[in-house]
């Protein structure tokens, strides 16, 4: 399929904090344990009731393994590319799938109900890129299309462009969907406050976390709760310390954020770079981050080790952190 083309906005971002330049954190993550799985990309990750970690990988296939990894089990198939998993507390899974839309699907029978489906109208516009998403106790989810512009498989062409088209919406337990944001940088990964006073969403292509009150005086009000981050951020989740887990797939690269500023001819040669150049640019770390409710990041877990890279979605659960990541072939386990 040939590339879309791009129209970059110019724009200058801020100037990437000393930590963006430090490979490791002080002290390193420690090594991490891989649970391989028999597919690629397992980009997101979430804990069951009993321990069990299901993901979902690049072919649509929804996968459960064993707490010890040893048993993989396919509890379905969504036909699309599984981004974002949660549990939904009836017992099914919640899948963001870049293609199929916000999913309710069944482990155990492996059906598949489309809560609000791909490429249909959502909140006045079509749910294009499904995301990431949160699910409240009540049964209300947030979740986020990062894109009016372009399908996962260019989701480069989205940072480059900085066109801000991306969304954070709401669905109701009656089905109706809101927009609570709009004009967002390659909206991504969605997390609820441990209150649920309110609701977190990064924007990958501004390096930073916005949040949306959803009780007390501000409600209904929206801003920046982290910003310049020192790496790209991907998918949220709240741990168990209440705290709001940050995946960092990569740290700042100078030179794309020198591009932002200038000719947007500098980032259109960048795009018309073969696939296989824009890989190699890749930094490959494992690098996640924790910020509490003012946004300061109060924990930070990084290593440059060779196995993992690109982190882009993680989990508390127990005493643990499980990563995700869009490259990999496993899901890293990292004892906190």
């Amino acid at each position: 399929m040939a590339r879309p083309s791009i129209q970059p906005v110019i724009w200058q971002p801020p100037a990437a904090p000393e930590r963006a330049r430090r490979a490791d954190s002080s002290p390193p993550m420690p090594v991490p344990q891989v649970l391989a799985v028999n597919g690629t990309g397992p980009e997101d990750v979430v804990v069951d009731e009993q321990g069990r970690v299901v993901t979902g990988v690049e072919d649509g296939r929804i996968l459960r393994l064993s707490a010890d990894g040893r048993e993989i089990v396919q509890v379905a198939d969504t036909g699309g590319r599984p981004l974002g998993v949660e549990l939904l507390g009836d017992g099914r899974l919640l899948v963001c799938d870049a293609v199929r839309g916000l999913l309710a699907v069944d482990p155990d029978g492996g059906s598949v109900e489309a809560l609000v489906p791909g490429r249909e109208q959502a909140a006045g516009r079509p749910l294009h890129l499904c995301n990431n998403a949160a699910v409240a106790r009540d049964g209300t989810v947030f979740f986020t299309d990062s894109t009016q512009r372009f399908d996962l498989e260019h989701y480069v062409a989205d940072l480059l462009e900085h066109g801000g088209t991306g969304r954070l919406l709401r669905r109701d337990v009656s089905g109706e969907v809101t927009e609570l944001l709009d004009g967002l940088q390659f909206a991504n990964g969605v997390a609820l406050s441990a209150d649920e006073s309110y609701v977190a969403v990064a924007e990958t292509g501004a390096y930073r976390l916005r949040r949306v009150w959803l009780t007390g005086p501000d409600a209904g009000q929206s801003e920046v709760l982290t910003d310049n981050l020192p790496g790209i951020p991907d998918n949220l989740s709240t741990g168990e310390d209440g705290l709001i887990w940050v995946a960092l797939a990569s740290p700042r690269n100078p030179v794309l954020d020198w591009t932002a500023a200038r000719h947007p001819l500098l980032r259109k040669a960048t795009w018309a770079l073969p696939p296989a150049v824009l890989t190699k640019l890749e930094v490959h770390t494992t690098w996640v981050v924790a910020v509490n409710d003012a946004g300061e990041i109060v924990r930070d877990l990084q290593t440059s080790a060779p196995g993992y890279h690109m982190v882009t979605g993680v989990r508390q659960h127990d005493g643990k952190l499980y990563l995700g990541s869009l490259r990999a072939r496993g899901v890293a386990v990292i004892d906190l």
